[in-house]
């Protein structure tokens, strides 16, 4: 959908990671704050979109990064640029938070 370079992992997955080795990735939401406020991913940190140039150097390029927003489209222009600037370890949530909810897995608040 976003070119191939994008790496995807669904909703399942994602939720396997957080059971199995959630102390090794990031989760960053690149949604608005208002957006976020509303529920995310477990794990998640907020991190807009905009901001991502300015604070991407307070990112480690040795994590996993998995990024996530409303329906996967922000979150892949996440990666893209990610992957611009040298990240490799970087994966889009398939369908963000709409397909989180919709596999049934509960919205959680930010920490």
């Amino acid at each position: 959908m976003f070119g191939m370079n994008v790496k995807e992992i669904d909703a399942q997955q994602f939720a396997q990671w957080v059971e199995e080795d959630g102390h090794k990735m990031r989760v960053i939401d690149v949604r608005q704050m208002e957006e976020i406020a509303q529920g995310t991913v477990p794990k998640a940190e907020a991190l807009p979109l905009h901001t991502l140039p300015v604070k991407v150097g307070e990112l480690d390029k040795s994590e996993k990064l998995i990024m996530v927003c409303r329906s996967g489209a922000r979150s892949a222009q996440a990666c893209m640029f990610l992957q611009q600037q040298g990240f490799s370890n970087v994966f889009n949530l398939r369908g963000g938070m709409m397909a989180w909810v919709q596999s049934g897995f509960p919205a959680h608040r930010l920490s």
